[in-house]
């Protein structure tokens, strides 16, 4: 048996990946495409490794999907592959809009082709999964409910409405069409691996470059975060057990703000590698005008998934935030590696080029 998973170069897809290979003997055929955030660095450690198999190409070149569907026959798909950033959605819109629905439909429409000409047994067994977020639920108030499963969809910026769209997408070829698939809405991850242009790998870096710390406005925006390797653990009973047409919430019981992210990494790089001055990381916290249509608060509400299927988080935020600062202080060279100058040029102008 084999699994296709898409967007296996990237932050979360790669972790998966590892975590897979790791713990099972199945192996994986990995499809991505190689943006800016794919990165065949994550995946060093398979090189050689004749159960992983990868594919540099688009979920939405069909012809390619459907020779991989025919030559490798995989018992499930696990779409990983997305645009994910919301500030390079609101820079750029349409790539997320390409990616992310028009992608995922045809991911569906070679699927569902290759999954219509399976014997009974075979479709009963194959799975689809899903992987999206808790930003297509939009804003919360401080004091509201967490989003549940049934929460109704209220996305605030390009990135949050494309994957609306392919959730809504991927609900329908199971409602119209009996394909079995299953769909995840996780909060924020962090963990190793993760770009450099994300809060928590941001903080990391540009403090041990001597640079800004910048915070978006206030910094009071909350967010539930979860360990990356959790959010892998989830998804794996969700494959093994989830019920077909079903929604399952991930979600790592984390709420805190953005400015308190920043100055509890701050104090751990304080530890973990001081500054040679003796000046405390926190004294580089600059704030920025904040961007457009910036959701005050996501917050998930993870017990169907505990209930259902038995899964709850290993990592609380202490320790998973402390195994993460570790492993950048680790790989200097993959963060030196990632940090191309189109990168370098992108953060410019998202962060010194925002108007007040």
């Amino acid at each position: 048996m084999t699994i296709l998973v898409t967007g296996g170069a990237g932050f979360i897809g790669s972790n998966f990946v590892l975590d897979w290979l790791a713990t099972c003997s199945e192996p994986v055929v990995n499809l991505d495409k190689l943006t800016y955030a794919g990165n065949l660095e994550n995946l060093a450690e398979l090189e050689g490794n004749p159960r992983h198999i990868f594919v540099q190409g688009d979920i939405g070149d069909t012809a390619l999907v459907e020779s991989l569907m025919r030559e490798h026959q995989p018992r499930a798909v696990l779409n990983f592959a997305a645009e994910s950033h919301v500030d390079r959605s609101i820079h750029g819109p349409e790539a997320f809009i390409q990616t992310n629905i028009v992608g995922t439909f045809r991911l569906l429409e070679a699927v569902r082709s290759w999954w219509g000409q399976l014997p009974a047994d075979g479709k009963v067994r194959f799975r689809f999964l899903h992987v999206s977020t808790d930003e297509v639920y939009g804003s919360l108030e401080k004091t509201a409910p967490a989003f549940t499963e049934s929460h109704s969809y209220e996305p605030n910026s390009p990135y949050s409405a494309s994957k609306a769209s392919s959730d809504h997408l991927v609900r329908a070829y199971h409602h119209t069409y009996g394909l079995p698939v299953l769909t995840t809405n996780c909060s924020n991850n962090y963990g190793p691996y993760h770009f450099p242009e994300k809060l928590i790998p941001l903080v990391i870096v540009n403090a041990l470059s001597g640079k800004p710390l910048p915070v978006y406005g206030d910094g009071q925006q909350i967010r539930d975060w979860l360990y990356v390797k959790d959010h892998c653990a989830a998804i794996r009973r969700v494959l093994e057990a989830g019920v077909c047409g079903e929604t399952y919430n991930v979600g790592g019981w984390n709420e805190k703000a953005n400015l308190d992210i920043v100055t509890e990494v701050c104090a751990l790089l304080d530890e973990l590698r001081p500054r040679e001055d003796g000046v405390h990381y926190r004294m580089q916290i600059t704030h920025v005008p904040d961007r457009p249509g910036h959701d005050r608060r996501y917050a998930i509400d993870a017990r169907k998934i505990e209930r259902e299927l038995h899964w709850r988080p290993a990592e609380t935020f202490a320790t998973g935030i402390r195994k993460t600062v570790q492993w950048y202080l680790d790989h200097p060279q993959w963060v030196a590696n990632v940090q191309s100058g189109s990168y370098r040029d992108w953060v410019a102008q998202n962060y010194e080029g925002r108007p007040a």
